[in-house]
């Protein structure tokens, strides 16, 4: 395991804030799955990155009216970093997407 796995996210991975880190705390994650290779068909087990995202215990103080309907709303869950993944085939070598319309999974 690598020594970013369990560590503060200090990254966004590209996307938009909107004041997702007053209401969650945000951790990386490493999943094991088998995936096969859509080209040559070579089954092989991958590392994808998660980021979970868990509810704070409460609102900071100067949290606004918006926050707190968000937070009250707000559930702990899973968002894929990785969309695409290189086959480990050394004769392959292609990359592919993760065959899932799956990149949010609520805890």
């Amino acid at each position: 395991m690598k020594e970013s796995e369990g560590a503060p996210a200090r990254l966004t991975f590209g996307r938009r804030n909107d004041g997702r880190t007053r209401i969650f705390t945000e951790r990386v994650e490493v999943k094991r799955a088998s995936y096969t290779c859509p080209q040559c068909r070579f089954r092989a087990e991958y590392r994808i990155r998660w980021l979970r995202r868990t509810k704070k215990r409460s609102l900071p103080r100067y949290a606004t009216d918006e926050d707190r309907m968000k937070f009250a709303k707000a559930r702990d869950h899973l968002v894929r970093i990785d969309d695409e993944l290189t086959c480990q085939n050394p004769r392959c070598g292609r990359r592919f997407e993760i065959p899932s319309f799956q990149t949010v999974v609520f805890l």
